[in-house]
């Protein structure tokens, strides 16, 4: 390999520093909510009060289920769907939407039959923890509205890309020597960087995809003008799928089960989640929705399409495996993101990459640190710079604040329903509080305290999660325990729990013992 002059990769390394801090405290946010997100619908499903519905009605009687709720809720024609698969956030065979009185609000209710017969209908109450998380992930952590935060999000990807490449350049000349070194010894800056470097380095691909894939969701408008323009001669035309004629008047649809039956024909080997019936001016539209686990999926845990209910005729275009080639490109991109493909082994994997990621974020930040109270100590100045302080107390009180705000607003969840009505925004509250908290704690304390007193607070906090469970089992008023279904959340905290008090005890070590000119000493 041909050595590189020690200017250019000294432009780079200060190129890969100052992007790397620009960046580093929101990706590290991003990544960390992301790597909870693997495991979003399991987590929904721990988070979603139980139903008092009936069980669902076999879906042979869902017919007669429609009947009676389009008779008693008229409104619902317009939507509804029926769900073959039921689940504790889904747990009713009859589901529709109602528009409320402001813009994109809806209300969501699910129907079953009584043991008396009866129609039971119910306002669902699926949990909005997940899709809190989920949020702060797309949003790198930032409290704006969409049409803010996703621009933002987008520079951000765009920074992080250019860390990366400059990250590879910098390691080049000496990848041979330093690659899968770990040289522990009370050196603790070679320490983070040979930490930092085989992170960055052997994660590579995946957050290239990453950085790639976070800036085609975030100006994803423009790319899809462009597109509109190169590949497809008259432009892309949304909303203008051709569909069947309009039936003969009076025409019904096929019953649910008989659906079923002929969907799983044509379809081998993919899942049936629900079917969803839409009333439009002369027909009624379907969509079909599952999953197909030999196929990578543009959304997490679904693919949906269209179908003809009147028939039973899918048509398969917007399925995985059955798209066409630029299609499936662009499937591609959602699906290496998302991690959509290989089920559980492959979420577990983006589990611990986005969790590897947080960490190269976080040591990238604990490096510019070390260098500059190296710098600082060679010019004989008697104290730590005031930027060398405020990045120390950032990186600690953001980094750790969204640890410990994740794990309260978490802890929470199966005790608001009880308490409150609009859920979602004391999730947001309590979330924003604990961070917000978190960032002036680490500034009144400094970064050295208040990094293992945030730790001894996220540690709290998450041993906290499974305590709503315990309070559902032991019978508590407004609480719940699903059972097997959500002991994989609960034993997750669990484990956790150990990890987090670990290392508060090896950071106060460093506080009281560490290098007496450094930040991380008290």
């Amino acid at each position: 390999m041909p050595k590189i002059r020690s200017d250019i990769v000294k432009v780079y390394k200060d190129v890969h520093i100052w992007v790397g801090i620009v960046s580093g405290l929101m990706l590290f946010i991003a990544f960390y909510a992301g790597a909870i997100t693997m495991f979003e619908k399991p987590l929904e499903r721990w988070a979603t009060p139980p139903s008092a519905l009936a069980p669902p009605p076999p879906v042979s009687r869902a017919p007669e289920l429609v009947r009676a709720v389009l008779a008693e809720h008229p409104r619902a024609a317009k939507n509804y769907s029926v769900v073959i698969a039921t689940t504790p956030d889904a747990p009713a065979r009859v589901i529709w939407r109602e528009r409320g009185d402001r813009p994109r609000q809806f209300t969501e209710f699910g129907a079953s039959f009584a043991p008396d017969g009866a129609l039971q209908v119910e306002q669902l109450r699926k949990a909005p923890v997940a899709q809190l998380v989920d949020t702060l992930h797309q949003m790198v952590g930032l409290p704006f509205p969409d049409a803010v935060a996703r621009p933002i999000m987008g520079i951000v990807a765009l920074l992080y890309a250019v860390a990366l490449v400059s990250g590879v350049i910098i390691l080049l000349p000496t990848l041979a020597k330093d690659f899968f070194a770990l040289r522990i010894g009370k050196n603790i800056k070679r320490l983070w960087l040979d930490v930092h470097n085989a992170l960055g380095f052997v994660s590579l691909p995946f957050h290239l995809v990453m950085a790639l894939t976070c800036v085609v969701f975030a100006f994803h408008d423009p790319f899809y003008d462009l597109q509109g323009k190169l590949v497809y001669p008259g432009g892309i035309q949304w909303g203008e799928e051709a569909h069947a004629p309009p039936p003969p008047p009076g025409t019904p649809l096929l019953p649910a089960d008989e659906l079923l039956r002929r969907v799983q024909t044509q379809l081998p080997g993919f899942e049936i989640q629900s079917f969803t019936f839409q009333q439009e001016e002369d027909r009624v539209e379907g969509r079909l929705t599952g999953l197909d686990v030999r196929h990578g999926t543009r959304a997490r845990t679904y693919a949906s399409t269209h179908l003809d209910p009147y028939t039973g005729q899918v048509d398969p275009h917007d399925l995985p495996g059955h798209m066409e080639r630029w299609d499936g490109a662009v499937n591609a991109f959602f699906m290496l993101h998302f991690g959509s493909y290989g089920g559980n082994p492959v979420r577990w994997l983006y589990l611990l990459l986005g969790l590897g990621g947080a960490l190269v974020f976080y040591t990238g930040n604990l490096l510019w640190i070390e260098s500059r109270r190296r710098k600082q100590r060679d010019a004989g100045l008697p104290e730590q710079k005031r930027s060398t302080r405020i990045l120390g107390a950032l990186t600690v009180g953001v980094s750790l604040g969204s640890v410990a705000g994740i794990s309260a607003t978490l802890a929470a969840t199966k005790w608001l329903p009880a308490q409150v009505d609009n859920i979602a925004a004391w999730h947001e509250g309590i979330y924003y509080a604990v961070f917000l908290l978190a960032v002036c704690w680490a500034f009144l304390r400094g970064a050295a305290r208040g990094a293992y007193e945030l730790l001894w607070l996220a540690a709290l906090a998450t041993a906290l999660v499974p305590l709503g469970s315990l309070a559902g089992l032991w019978g508590v008023a407004g609480t719940w325990n699903h059972g097997g279904s959500g002991i994989a959340v609960d034993l997750t905290a669990v484990a956790v729990v150990p990890v987090l008090l670990w290392a508060a005890t090896r950071t106060r070590r460093r506080a009281l013992v560490g290098s007496p000119d450094s930040i991380w000493r008290a």
